[in-house]
């Protein structure tokens, strides 16, 4: 990857093919192994589908953005409106072959960056499995919090999983 290179913008209906795809190999299957963020060893269902992806891009409270090295997806994340002056950050996803290369960190920044600038956030709300404490603790170097709240997993999984709810401050909204 050509770091300098990196471009970000929103998803349009034409890239949701590659972004589901990107999405469901980076969290499901072997291919998701390559990676340290996946959940393939937690959850065997698909991630999310076209379909859902779609809804997501076509309501204004939502923005699934996108990070391309030329004409490669690489990276994505989505950002919602919450109330007057908050936003939630979910599905994050990095290609798993670049992964732990800071690309995560640089999408995490800017979907922060667009959230306080977008929607006026002041304080960006996450959902992590908390079965996953090496995740928690990357938000966490990050500035995110624990902030006690849990939320159930919306599926049923044996062992039953749960949500630690996340928040940080944001500069600038």
């Amino acid at each position: 990857m050509h770091d300098s290179a990196l471009a970000f913008r929103p998803a349009a209906p034409t890239d949701l093919a590659k972004v589901h795809r990107l999405i469901e190999r980076a969290y499901r299957g072997d291919a998701a192994r390559a990676g340290w963020t996946h959940e393939a060893d937690l959850i065997q269902t698909p991630r999310t589908s076209e379909a859902e992806l779609a809804d997501i891009i076509a309501d204004p409270d939502n923005r699934l953005l996108t990070a391309w090295d030329g004409a490669e997806l690489i990276c994505t994340v989505l950002i919602s409106r919450r109330g007057a002056d908050g936003a939630y950050l979910g599905m994050l996803t990095v290609d798993p072959q670049l992964q732990a290369g800071g690309i995560g960190h640089r999408i995490l920044a800017h979907a922060e960056a667009e959230a306080a600038r977008l929607f006026g956030a002041r304080t960006m709300t996450m959902w992590v499995i908390t079965v996953r404490p090496e995740l928690i603790a990357w938000y966490e170097r990050r500035g995110y919090r624990q902030t006690g709240e849990r939320e159930p997993f919306p599926a049923e999984t044996d062992p039953p999983l749960e949500f630690a709810v996340l928040e940080k401050p944001l500069a600038g909204g």
